[in-house]
């Protein structure tokens, strides 16, 4: 067996093993592994379809390839008629570069100083975030953003760590979604690991915790967070934490967590008004090439608040003008509303539904309301479980007979598991926005 084959065969065993994305495993497992360079792994699609997919998918996999090669490795997808000879390039040793050093610390890329859209909305936050950058662990410890969905708390926390990073490299940096804490201290104790645990995080020069509000009510949680918080503290070092609400609000926080959270500086980060929309808009457009006048700009930041939203509305109107136009004007802007428009005075059927779903999965309808209960099949058929009750407001009674579930206890569950997922994976979020789409424009 090649060097190549050896690697991709691994990476996707090792996937199967975590049984951590599923419905992209499936897909994964359809394409062919084609040149493995010490920078890059080429693949090739047989379809546009599981190109597209994969593409939105790619920060997921690069990271997934970065923790099974400890090297950061850039993937690209390229359509293939036949089977390509692969190269049988050897995998070769390079110092990590600043992208591995993100990747390790559980940083993205694309989060930085540079690519915030400042307004009155988020100044305070930016230039707290901007001292503490400065001088860790002496400005404002702990710094606490909290706020809504898409207010820019996971941005400012991360280009803080990058920054950091920037200035000295060696620094022990380290950002954690809150759920991700609980979960690795669980199986720390599962494991007996607990003294690597400590060391993993006590030692930490900045430690990042995405949605702290996560460990209210655990105890044992609670408790080692408490003693992790000292021990990074006492010895220097910064922690920033992000909660959809202020510590005060948090129901069921001990009380000594709670105050030393308020003994830092707590910064209420607020939504985008229409100007910050609109920048950030520009912003998105100039990342991905996008032409777009600046009235068009402004229009799509009238109508879209959410400033995640802000992305899917740019790529589905860029889409629609692709092949057509070279950049985004009015009038382009102004079709795209007036079909959405349209597109909500239709009525959307359940099978409708089931359609999109299948669509955007890649799976047939049957096995959707058959018994098969793979990971690749369990998650669409969860899905198309929350749109039905979500989107057409049916009864969860009716959920279970459109997808021939025994009982309405199955649709609970998938709502739940559905709803969790959009909270913590802004990616699976923009998939069923997509999918979403993919239902408006059945109708």
């Amino acid at each position: 067996m090649s060097v190549l084959s050896s690697f991709w065969n691994g990476f996707l065993e090792r996937l199967s093993i975590d049984k951590k994305y599923p419905v992209l495993l499936s897909v994964l497992k359809q394409v062919k592994p084609l040149e493995l360079t010490d920078k890059s792994i080429t693949v090739g699609c047989e379809r546009q379809g599981i190109g597209s997919y994969l593409e939105k998918h790619r920060p997921q996999i690069e990271q997934e390839l970065y923790k099974h090669l400890k090297k950061h490795l850039v993937i690209k997808f390229t359509i293939v008629e036949t089977q390509k000879k692969p190269s049988e390039t050897p995998l070769l040793s390079f110092a990590p570069s600043t992208e591995d050093r993100l990747i390790k610390s559980g940083l993205h890329h694309k989060y930085s100083f540079d690519n915030f859209a400042v307004s009155s909305t988020n100044q305070v936050a930016y230039a707290a975030a901007q001292a503490v950058a400065k001088n860790p662990g002496t400005a404002y410890n702990p710094l606490f953003f909290y706020g809504g969905v898409g207010v820019g708390k996971t941005h400012l926390a991360q280009a803080v760590a990058r920054a950091v990073l920037e200035v000295d490299d060696a620094k022990r940096v380290y950002f954690c979604p809150g759920d991700n804490f609980t979960n690795e201290l669980v199986e720390s104790i599962r494991d007996k690991s607990q003294p690597r645990f400590r060391q993993k995080y006590r030692r930490l020069n900045l430690l990042i915790v995405d949605d702290i509000q996560f460990i209210a009510g655990k105890a044992h949680m609670q408790e080692e967070f408490f003693h992790t918080f000292n021990s990074i503290v006492s010895s220097g070092g910064q922690v920033i934490l992000t909660s959809d609400r202020p510590p005060s609000d948090i129901k069921n926080l001990e009380d000594r967590l709670r105050s030393r959270f308020l003994g830092g500086l707590i910064v209420d980060v607020q939504p985008p008004d229409f100007d910050l929309r609109t920048a950030i808009l520009l912003i998105k457009a100039k990342e991905k090439s996008i032409e777009i006048d600046i009235e068009a700009a402004k229009i799509i930041a009238e109508q879209i608040t959410d400033s995640r939203g802000l992305e899917g509305t740019l790529l589905s109107i860029y889409a629609l003008i692709l092949g057509k136009k070279d950049r985004i004007d009015l009038e382009a802007v102004e079709f795209y509303f007036s079909q959405k428009t349209k597109t909500k005075e239709k009525k959307i059927s359940p099978n409708d539904v089931v359609k999109a779903v299948c669509s955007f999965y890649g799976v047939k309808q049957s096995y959707l309301k058959g018994a098969v209960r793979t990971d690749a099949i369990a998650l669409p058929r969860q899905v198309a479980m929350y749109l039905l009750h979500r989107e057409l407001h049916l009864k969860l009674t009716e959920v279970a007979e459109i997808l021939k579930r025994k009982d309405h206890t199955t649709v609970i569950h998938a709502n739940r598991k559905v709803e969790n997922l959009i909270m913590k994976d802004s990616l699976f979020k923009q998939d069923i926005d997509r999918i979403t789409s993919l239902l408006s424009q059945s109708t």
